[in-house]
């Protein structure tokens, strides 16, 4: 919902600094994978009960894939890139309940198996669209700039999925109430998405 507005801030200063990075030899595909290992150093984070560790690595790994996009365009983008960025991003969201339900499986199983699920459809509602768009083709265009796939918006996307694992390591004893909610609106999201599938391919 928040993703268009907030990339139109935020690309200006990440093309500066992704010119000067590819500039210097630095490749997209290093920052996604360099980004996606400081994402995952999280859930043993996490699971420890150390969340502000936690909280640098997922800040880390958001840096690293608005840089590595940052560089593609600069470089020049590659299908290998996008395909890698996109598969890395989704495995990172669903890292990062998993870490929570292993700091206190009693209190947050439940909820982050949620969560998780919830993950599962607006990630396969997002990826089944972009697939057919692309095989179809004149499919109106996002309004998310350099992306590698078409993306279809929704309620829920990267800014609130970031600003929801920002609440949760500053407050975890949130993480509950936090993954039951943010998972339904998750939900609502999916079914969005479809309902714009259905009518799009028609």
């Amino acid at each position: 919902m928040f993703d268009i507005p907030v990339r139109r801030r935020l690309d200006p200063i990440l093309d500066r600094i992704g010119r000067g990075l590819a500039g210097r030899g630095v490749r997209a595909d290093a920052l996604t994978l360099a980004g996606f290992g400081v994402g995952l150093a999280a859930v043993p984070a996490l699971a420890l009960g150390a969340f502000w560790t936690a909280l640098g690595c997922i800040l880390v790994n958001r840096i690293a894939d608005g840089l590595d996009g940052a560089v593609a365009r600069a470089a020049g983008p590659t299908d290998r890139g996008g395909f890698l960025d996109i598969a890395c991003d989704f495995l990172f969201y669903a890292a990062v309940p998993l870490g929570f339900a292993l700091a206190d499986p009693a209190v947050n199983a439940l909820p982050a198996a949620f969560l998780i699920f919830a993950f599962v459809g607006t990630g396969s509602s997002f990826l089944a669209f972009a697939a057919i768009a692309a095989r179809r083709g004149g499919v109106p265009p996002s309004g998310h700039r350099g992306k590698a796939i078409h993306y279809l918006g929704g309620l829920t996307e990267g800014t609130e999925t970031i600003l929801v694992f920002v609440i949760i390591c500053l407050w975890p004893a949130t993480f509950p109430w936090a993954a039951w909610i943010f998972g339904g609106l998750c939900l609502i999201t999916t079914a969005t998405r479809i309902a714009e599938g259905m009518r799009v391919f028609r």
